[in-house]
């Protein structure tokens, strides 16, 4: 559906391209002019001409060629002698032995990447997955508890205050009548 889309907006932008360059100019046939129509036939003009004659005809076989010259690579590779290279290679030499004995390594332990484990990776993975939203799930369950305990213990403390409170007032009132009574015993 995408593509369908995409190919109607390139339909579309190029219609209007068209109707910009050619304007009402239409064709033998009455129909408007199109670009592709145009760009065909140049393109076989083109290819008629370079058919004909022979030198673009040989141009064209060398054209690869060409384009080898132009390599950077090319040039490196006509004056670079083959003692310089080996000269290059040897003064690499460490460095292609330590890669050498790293790959000798790693088809060493090539059983051990094609193993069951190995290839159960994604089957695992889905199941990580399964339990890392598990967990997830929990914490914030567990988040909310803890909200939940912290909220009885404020609670349960507000409550401890208010009784001390009370006792405490109810000490004091038990205090006053016991002094009253030990005045009145003394008198």
């Amino acid at each position: 559906m995408d593509r369908k889309a995409e190919v109607d907006n390139l339909e579309t932008r190029l219609e209007t391209l068209e109707s910009r360059i050619y304007g009402e100019r239409r064709n033998k046939g009455g129909k408007p002019v199109k670009c592709a129509d145009s760009l065909s036939r140049v393109q076989a003009a083109l290819a008629n001409t370079a058919n004909k004659r022979e030198r673009v005809k040989i141009l064209h076989k060398k054209i690869e060629d060409l384009l080898k010259y132009l390599d950077p690579q090319f040039t490196d590779h006509i004056t670079v002698p083959d003692a310089m290279k080996l000269e290059f290679i040897l003064a690499e030499e460490d460095f292609l032995l330590s890669q050498a004995t790293l790959l000798e390594q790693v088809s060493n332990l090539q059983p051990l990447l094609d193993s069951n484990y190995i290839r159960d990776v994604p089957e695992h993975a889905t199941k990580l997955q399964r339990l890392s939203q598990i967990h997830i799930k929990e914490q914030d369950q567990t988040e909310a508890q803890s909200l939940e305990v912290k909220k009885l213990f404020e609670e349960y403390n507000k409550m401890m205050f208010l009784l001390s409170k009370q006792f405490t007032q109810w000490d004091e009132s038990l205090r006053n009548v016991e002094e009253a009574k030990v005045i009145r015993q003394v008198e």
